[in-house]
């Protein structure tokens, strides 16, 4: 199965509509599966006084800011949404959000989105977790700012409240994260303690790191991406531009056309070249017919015929039946 690649478009439109479907259009033409927005009211996920988190206090230029003003700068009314999923499905690529609250699930529901990803932010959000999986869908769900025993417990809150399915995806909770941060074998980990789909969640800069973790099982990737990193807000330096995307993207489906079916055997084209690249037995000097083959007359070399140097000790200890030259291949 292809890897499922999240273009992760997060609040990178600045709060304007008119930037989130440009968005769309950018994220169709890299070649992603899907594209991501995030879908809130500020005043039912941060109070008046929460202070901005630290990644968002380097990457805005007013520092002055509380994390509400902030927030509400950035949403989108939920009118809004409906017209960018109205563009998604004219241009041929899934719409996602993640919705922070309640409401905005209902709402994303009743909007017909095929599956529910969630952030990190609520990993430890019991009543909320319970609520999605109450909606019976499949649920994608980052795991940043936790330990395993907090993904155990979101596991499974989610499939016992009702989730269809639940996927998980390894992520470090900081924009950028440095890569001594990301402990992608930690992916691993989280795939051997429950044994679903997992994936990987990126904010590094680059591409390297995902790329990385397709190669080491990752069934879904998630990267943020804007038009402009110079864009002010909080998440536009830690993204990738369009180009970058789509550099991303052609690379991860070559890795995966790399990586195979896991059975270990010569390839179409292996088998024509081994017929002159493996070792085959021949005389090493001249053998007269009766003499008995050993080590010191015989020898292995590329060769197009003769018997494969594999059978080299079935060979020792036999009687020549004919007379061979040096370098002629030898049969029995």
């Amino acid at each position: 199965m292809s890897v499922y690649i999240i273009a992760e478009a997060g609040v990178n439109h600045n709060g304007k509509l008119e930037l989130a479907l440009e968005l769309c259009d950018a994220a169709k033409d890299a070649g992603a599966d899907a594209i991501k927005f995030q879908t809130w009211k500020t005043g039912k996920i941060v109070t008046q006084s929460a202070e901005l988190a630290t990644y968002q206090e380097n990457n805005i230029s007013d520092k002055s800011k509380s994390q509400f003003q902030m927030l509400k700068e950035l949403e989108l009314s939920y009118e809004n949404f409906s017209v960018i999923k109205e563009h998604c499905c004219k241009i041929g690529i899934q719409f996602l959000s993640t919705p922070d609250e309640s409401d905005s699930l209902e709402f994303l529901c009743n909007l017909g989105l095929p599956l529910i990803k969630l952030g990190s932010g609520d990993v430890t959000n019991i009543p909320f977790l319970r609520i999605v999986g109450s909606k019976r869908k499949n649920v994608i769900l980052s795991t940043g700012m936790s330990y395993l025993s907090d993904v155990d417990i979101a596991y499974r809150t989610l499939l016992n409240s009702g989730s269809k399915s639940v996927s998980l995806l390894h992520c470090t909770t900081n924009y950028p994260c440095p890569k001594d941060e990301v402990n992608l074998r930690a992916m691993q980990t989280i795939k051997k303690a429950f044994h679903c789909k997992v994936g990987y969640s990126d904010h590094t800069l680059g591409v390297e790191v995902p790329i990385a973790a397709v190669a080491m099982g990752a069934e879904i990737i998630e990267k943020h991406f804007t038009l402009d990193k110079t864009m002010d807000g909080p998440d536009h330096k830690a993204s990738l531009d369009q180009l970058e995307l789509k550099s991303m993207i052609s690379s991860i489906r070559n890795i995966e056309i790399a990586l195979g079916d896991g059975i270990k055997r010569p390839n179409k084209s292996e088998i024509e070249i081994s017929s002159v690249v493996l070792k085959r037995i021949v005389a090493g000097k001249h053998i007269t017919k009766g003499s008995i083959f050993s080590a010191d007359n015989l020898t292995v070399k590329r060769s197009s015929q003769g018997l494969n140097a594999q059978l080299w000790d079935l060979v020792i200890g036999k009687d020549a039946t004919k007379d061979y030259n040096i370098d002629e291949p030898i049969n029995l």
